[in-house]
């Protein structure tokens, strides 16, 4: 590797959830590009087999995984504890957790608020409660959150998520606050429409309750976006492999849309 010591992230070691496709996936890839030995966390274990064997070594590492199926909380922590058991302190954390079903916020279950909340802001706080002595001792630690700019606009349609987001949000930004002092970040990224199957599955929802073609819809969602395509997974990993580098050392407490220009707000 020829790296400024600032973007490298040899000898960290990097636990990436929901990362056997899409951009969990495309954040590892991009961790273990900059030197980082990571450890995936996801439901499917022959995904993450697949996965793991395709991770980039530029640095020698032997990237691992672990089970969890993050709507059950106590997989989720035993995941973390023996990762850090096997494996050793966790330098970098990106947390990732696929999004609430499509649906309209006052037709939603109450209950699904719940189950929302506790996938996300709960395995997030399980995780960096895990990780965080570590990261302490390392006097070094990014914590990186992939939600969504329904962060700075909510997105019609996705009632539950944007709710989600905004808790998340909310939670990484008293995080940060209080574990700065220990150079430890804690940042957010915002995709945009993104490639994925995660949109696919949300273009199929919205073409079946609007009698359209999917077509239709994804080409409505191009249109308001200025560079006109949707984004690409490796370009949001892009974004989190620096808020996870040695270079990102004083940005914390951020959200950092990565959308193509799609957001009218600042």
């Amino acid at each position: 590797m020829n790296l400024p010591d600032d973007y490298s992230l040899a000898g960290k070691h990097a636990v990436i959830c929901g990362s056997t496709q899409g951009i969990g996936l495309a954040c590892a890839t991009r961790f273990a590009e900059l030197g980082a030995t990571c450890t995936l966390i996801a439901r499917d274990e022959a995904a993450l087999q697949t996965a793991v064997a395709a991770l980039p070594t530029p640095a020698g590492q032997k990237h691992h995984f672990a089970v969890a199926d993050f709507s059950d909380q106590a997989q989720v922590k035993s995941a973390i504890e023996g990762t850090l058991k096997n494996y050793g302190d966790v330098q970098v954390l990106l947390n990732n957790t696929g999004g609430p079903p499509h649906g309209a916020i006052v037709e939603a279950d109450p209950q699904a608020f719940t189950r929302a909340i506790a996938m996300h802001v709960g395995n997030n706080q399980i995780l960096v409660q895990a990780v965080l002595p570590g990261m302490k001792n390392a006097k070094f630690g990014r914590i990186i959150n992939i939600i969504s700019t329904s962060v700075k606009e909510p997105i019609p349609g996705l009632g539950i998520s944007n709710t989600t987001r905004w808790a998340v949000a909310a939670w990484a930004k008293t995080t940060a606050g209080e574990v700065a002092r220990f150079g430890i970040t804690v940042n957010n990224v915002l995709p945009g429409y993104t490639d994925t199957a995660r949109l696919g599955s949300l273009i199929k929802a919205k073409a079946a309750a609007g009698s359209t073609s999917e077509t239709a819809v994804a080409d409505a969602m191009v249109s308001k976006i200025p560079m006109a395509r949707l984004g690409e997974p490796k370009e949001i990993a892009a974004a989190a492999g620096f808020l996870a580098s040695p270079a990102a050392s004083y940005i914390t407490g951020i959200n950092v849309p990565v959308d193509g220009g799609r957001l009218a707000s600042m």
